[in-house]
Formats: structure tokens, C-alpha cells, sequence
């Protein structure tokens, strides 16, 4: 299938999408345009943990999970974080399919060696659900749970990297991040920072060397690198506005876009 746009939603920005998000993906659904979303759920996870007396701990911006705090990512993620972004697309004149990593295997990992306890490290991205879903005219809504080859053990994932998995496997089109700020923001000598509106894979290397990119932007630009590695012709960083989504669709430059290398004018 060609043309597919591949959309992660992070947890800290479901909360702040306004209807007109959900429009505009229900009018590119009705366009004939084929979208993914994967989606994350941090705040609600946290506001879970928290009733159970679980303190969350993250190290690079990923989360530590125990195996009490799987419990609660999957319950939430699955749950109801997974149906209220079906509900406000169906609200909003869309299909929407809720389904995870787990669910047909879409997403094969197996256990980080990094300290993150139940966290996975993704091997293997089976297309077969997301297309099946894609093929009945609905949009898949993937949580971002995985499961190991042999089904035993569920892992968490950082939804960044799920949707770098997810768009990779399918040869999307773009990876669209849809984040709380508007992209790349760079330092400038008087303390303001300026936008990257576009950047490459080496640059991305360089700017974390600087230190440029930190915390929770670095699953967001190894999700990127790892997408554009396997195919995927651009990702965009942008704060998903209705006008961002329908401006990436037409192919209007918004927010950040990387690709795997930037050809500088002459």
C-alpha cells in the first residue's frame, strides 16, 4: 500500500488535541489518504501509578518499568487511552481500529539489556495487522506494547520508537511525530532558541554530541534515524495542529523535517 502516513501522538499532547486534529485526519481518511497512529500515554500513566503508589522513574527520557508498572502501562495504553482516540476519531467522522503491538505480533522484541526492566528493544515489525485494518478502511490505533517471539512476556516501548518500527515496516511515506513543542529547537547566542526546519541524520549525530538534543527529543530522533534507515522517505517534528496534518499530507514543509541526508543549495 503506498502513501501511508504514519502519526505517533505522544501522552503529554492527547490531552491538548483539539477536535479539529481528529477532523483533519478523518478528512484525509475520507481522501483516500492511508494514516496509522500510534500513540503514546505518559500523563495517564503516571496519574495511574501514582494512585497505586508507584513513583515513576525514567532514564534518558524512557521509561523504567517493573513488573507492576507493566501491569498498569498495559491496562492504560490498551485500555483507555487506546479507545478514547477511537472514540474521538469516530466522533469526528473517521474509522478508527484500536488494537497494540501485541496483537498479532505486530511488534517482536525482546528485553533491553539497559536498566529499564520490562522495557523491549523492537526486532521485528509485522505489517499483516495494520495493513488488514488499513484494507477494511479503517485507521489502525497501535498502543505500543510487544511481545516476545514465542509470546511469553509482553514488554513496554517507547511509542517513538514503536512508530519508527511501525513506519519502517510498512515503507510509509512520512513519520509524523506529534510532540508539545514545534520541532528541533536550537540554542542561539542570546538564550532564544530558533527552529531546524530541516536536518539531516549526520546533523541529528551532531547536535546530540552538543548537546543540542536531550531528554525526551532523543526516542524521538533515534525513532527518526531508524525509520529513515529502513526506507521511509522523511519525519516530520511538528505539533500536529489540523494545519500541520493537512500542510505534511500536501507536502508543505512544517516543524522539523529530517531525512537521511539534506542536499545543501549551491
Amino acid at each position: 500500500m503506498e502513501g501511508i502516513i504514519v502519526i505517533k501522538c505522544g501522552g503529554s499532547t492527547m490531552e491538548q488535541l483539539p477536535d479539529t486534529f481528529f477532523q483533519a485526519i478523518a478528512k484525509l481518511q475520507g481522501e483516500g489518504k492511508p494514516i496509522v497512529i500510534v500513540h503514546g500515554g505518559g500523563p495517564a500513566i503516571n496519574g495511574m501509578l501514582d494512585k497505586v503508589q508507584i513513583t515513576p522513574q525514567f532514564v534518558d527520557g524512557l521509561r523504567v518499568t517493573c513488573e507492576d508498572t507493566l501491569r498498569v502501562v498495559e491496562m492504560v495504553l490498551c485500555g483507555s487511552i487506546n479507545k478514547a482516540l477511537v472514540r474521538r476519531l469516530t466522533q469526528a467522522g473517521a474509522k478508527a481500529w484500536g488494537a497494540s503491538g501485541i496483537d498479532g505480533q505486530t511488534l517482536i522484541a525482546e528485553k533491553t539489556t539497559k536498566p529499564l526492566g520490562w522495557v523491549g528493544e523492537v526486532k521485528q515489525a509485522d505489517t499483516t495487522i495494520p495493513l488488514a485494518i488499513l484494507g477494511q478502511g479503517y485507521v489502525p490505533v497501535i498502543a505500543p506494547l510487544s511481545v516476545s517471539a514465542d509470546g511469553s512476556d509482553a514488554f513496554n516501548v517507547n511509542a517513538d520508537i514503536a512508530a519508527g518500527a511501525i513506519a519502517a515496516s510498512l515503507s510509509a511515506e512520512k513519520l509524523v511525530v506529534v510532540t508539545d513543542v514545534p520541532g528541533i529547537l536550537r540554542p542561539l547566542p542570546d538564550g532564544s532558541k530558533e527552529l531546524v526546519q530541516e536536518t539531516s541524520a549526520d546533523e541529528i549525530h551532531q547536535m546530540i554530541a552538543d548537546g543540542v538534543i536531550t531528554g525526551g527529543m532523543l526516542p524521538k530522533v533515534q525513532a527518526a534515524l531508524d525509520a529513515l534507515s529502513q526506507g521511509v522517505n522523511q519525519v516530520v517534528i511538528c505539533r500536529g495542529t489540523a494545519e500541520d496534518l493537512l500542510a505534511v499530507s500536501a507536502g508543505e514543509a512544517v516543524g522539523t523535517t529530517v531525512r537521511m541526508n539534506v542536499i545543501q543549495p549551491q
